[in-house]
């Protein structure tokens, strides 16, 4: 499904601008790359804190880090065109990939995210009007779902600018560990009741996300995923499950937490990390770059 989504949102983001034969192969092509690579999986551990492990620019300072990828996103929000957010898209998606993680394994992460992004998408370029208009037109009732230019325009930039972002944070999230992200935030002032719920909200999505697959493999087990009708009786069983088990895990952790002396304040680690040179030469090129390409019109 997501696949077919991406060649339709494609398709008419292009429609009109490109040869139809050219714009029916740049959705095939997207859409079989995304049914190729488009798959992703959690796995029931902290991927994207093992990625960050493993990453080329772990070893780098966090708050530069995060202040460089902070700084790049607001400039590709606020590009007036779709080259700058693009090219820096790319950009960023080479540095994380040659970082350390795998370009399919980037692909697939990249593929939720993705996939709200081409259901906005559709929401800006098809509108409803009583008269057939535009560059395509589909009949609906009593009028016409149709895409027009300036629909196509405004939707290209939109788009354009939540990938560049997506791609600033994943460059971020995947050399950065959660707890460095937030000790950025910790100096930087940020109420301590936003960092706590932060990383009790990361790492309780994991918790939860562990203890579903475990009922949902016990339930599959027992075959009651063997008939549509059994599925959604399964389904519905094993959310309640899930509902009731994560308030009991909470308890049990808070219990724990308290017995180590929980004060209010969740304390990590830290190992000192100094700004090197590549990193600041890295950050300081993308910044001035990017900043220039607006000034001059991004293209």
């Amino acid at each position: 499904m997501a696949a077919v989504l991406a060649g339709f949102v494609l398709f008419s983001l292009f429609v009109g601008t490109l040869p139809t034969a050219a714009a029916l192969a740049l959705c095939v092509l997207a859409g079989g790359a995304l049914a190729v690579f488009g798959h992703h999986s959690h796995g029931g551990v902290l991927v994207i804190d093992v990625y960050a492990r493993r990453s080329r620019y772990f070893a780098w300072s966090p708050a530069l880090k995060t202040g460089g990828c902070v700084l790049l996103l607001v400039l590709c929000v606020a590009s007036p065109s779709p080259w700058v957010p693009l090219a820096l898209a790319l950009i960023m998606a080479f540095l994380t990939v040659w970082g350390g993680i795998r370009f399919h394994d980037y692909l697939a992460l990249l593929s939720l995210p993705a996939a709200f992004l081409l259901l906005s998408g559709l929401a800006l370029l098809w509108d409803y009007v009583p008269v057939m208009d535009g560059v395509a037109a589909i009949p609906l009732w009593n009028g016409w779902l149709v895409v027009t230019a300036a629909a196509q325009v405004r939707a290209r930039l939109v788009m354009a600018r939540a990938l560049g972002a997506m791609s600033c944070l994943y460059f971020l999230s995947l050399s950065t560990t959660m707890p460095e992200i937030l000790s950025v935030l910790r100096r930087a002032h940020v109420p301590s009741v936003m960092t706590e719920l932060a990383v009790l909200i990361y790492r309780y999505l994991f918790v939860l996300l562990s203890a579903y697959e475990t009922m949902q493999d016990a339930a599959a087990s027992r075959l009651g995923y063997s008939t549509f009708a059994r599925s959604i009786r399964t389904t519905g069983a094993v959310y309640g499950n899930l509902l009731a088990a994560s308030f009991r895990r909470a308890g049990a952790c808070f219990d724990a937490m308290e017995s180590r002396c929980y004060d209010g304040e969740i304390r990590f680690l830290e190992r000192e990390k100094p700004v090197t040179l590549p990193a600041a030469l890295l950050f300081g090129g993308l910044l001035a770059g990017t900043a220039v390409c607006m000034m001059t019109g991004g293209g």
